[in-house]
């Protein structure tokens, strides 16, 4: 049982934690919490760390709640290590931890692996996205609407960030994803590919988002919290669309945004009678 906080094991969880270069150099990344570490697929844990308690409970109680019922089992095929419940709070990202943490290997995904052929293929397209709360939203309604997959840009918040992984509830580990190193190259290989792309902006030349026809393949570009898009992903777009607010409201939190567009295409496509020129 490790009970230092100087241990080399723990010393190497905080660096993954807290810094995405080590991330980058290791190829893994720290998934904190039990729904986290049951939905990680097995193969791709490295390892695990339970507290003393939780591996108490999970030893010698025989009532257990169904998901510490499949936590034990699955830590029968995982490597892992208990670690005292003083110093896994010291290495916890949350203020209320669960008792576990996982090592999972990273999954790496270039734009053309991406880049579905289907006719009706539906993207995210994030262009310096910053917030990870906002990123980890945005991945796990992505998965819930039926998107096929988000593509970042390079100055995007790292999608391995303790809070983003956290925040997508699972949809990290199903949801196919890629950083790209200019967004707006992205883009036009996109539309060369017969890909429709919408810059969502605040632009009174756009149009409302609902006015779009989005049964063919579609690509929906979400900027900055604060700035918005640049104009060049603007420009390269093609087409602009924009969210109708009443009141005062100047504008809607990414994720939100992100969440209405990709939710409009789903209806569509559930009504293929459904046809907007």
């Amino acid at each position: 049982m490790i009970t230092s906080f100087s241990n080399s094991r723990i010393k190497y969880i905080r660096d993954l934690m807290l810094r995405s270069r080590a991330r980058k150099k290791e190829g893994r990344f720290v998934a904190e919490g039990v729904k986290m570490f049951l939905e990680a697929p097995t193969g791709d844990v490295v390892e695990a760390y339970v507290t003393e308690r939780l591996y108490t409970r999970l030893r010698y109680e025989k009532e257990l709640p169904e998901k510490y019922l499949k936590c034990r089992e699955k830590l029968k095929e995982v490597p892992y290590e208990v670690v005292g419940d003083e110093i896994f709070a010291r290495i916890s990202d949350t203020v209320s931890p669960q008792g576990v943490i996982s090592i999972v290997q990273k999954k790496e995904y270039t734009l053309d692996e991406v880049l579905d052929s289907r006719k009706n293929a539906l993207y995210v397209v994030l262009e310096n996205l910053q917030d990870p709360g906002n990123l980890g939203t945005i991945m796990r309604t992505a998965e819930a609407a039926g998107v096929d997959s988000v593509i970042l840009g390079a100055n995007c918040v790292d999608m391995y960030n303790p809070k983003v992984v956290r925040s997508t509830m699972g949809a990290i580990y199903r949801m196919p994803f890629t950083y790209v190193e200019n967004v707006r190259e992205a883009i036009q290989v996109m539309r060369e590919g017969g890909i429709k792309t919408y810059a969502a902006t605040l632009s009174e030349t756009a149009k409302a988002y609902d006015e779009y026809d989005y049964h063919p393949a579609t690509a929906f570009v979400i900027g900055n919290e604060g700035n918005g898009l640049t104009e060049e992903a603007i420009t390269r777009s093609g087409s602009q669309v924009y969210i109708p607010m009443e009141g005062e409201a100047e504008s809607l939190n990414a994720s939100m945004a992100a969440g209405i567009l990709m939710y409009e295409a789903a209806r569509q496509r559930r009504k293929p009678e459904i046809h907007r020129a």
